[in-house]
Order: structure tokens, then C-alpha cells, then sequence
């Protein structure tokens, strides 16, 4: 059996999806109106609802997200 490879993430999953919905808006706008665009925006919206749950999850006491 073949061994997975491993390494180790340099950054928090927060700053990541912080990071690629970031990269997703600017991309999204220098692409002309239509499906393509809505699809870039939409999973940049994905990312950063991730980050949030993602830092509500790990925040102390599991407030609810603002």
C-alpha cells in the first residue's frame, strides 16, 4: 500500500480562506458579467462564511457568529 504524503499547513485555515476568497473577488472582478462571474463570487462568499464558522468553532464559550 502506497503511504500518503503529509505536510504540515504554515498557515491557519482562517487566513487560507480568508486568502483564496480574496483571490476569488479580485478575479471575479476583471471577468465580464455572466455565469462565470456569479460562480467566483459565489464561492468566494463560501470561503468566507467558512472562515467565520470555522473561527466561531474554535472561539472559547461557542458565541454565536456575528
Amino acid at each position: 500500500m502506497r503511504e500518503r504524503r503529509r505536510f504540515k499547513q504554515i498557515d491557519s485555515l482562517d487566513k487560507r480562506l480568508s486568502e483564496n476568497a480574496e483571490r476569488l473577488r479580485k478575479e471575479a472582478r476583471g471577468t465580464p458579467p455572466g455565469y462565470e462571474r456569479d460562480q467566483l463570487i459565489r464561492r468566494a462568499q463560501q470561503a468566507e462564511t467558512a472562515a467565520r464558522l470555522s473561527e466561531w468553532l474554535r472561539s472559547p464559550g461557542l458565541r454565536p457568529p456575528e
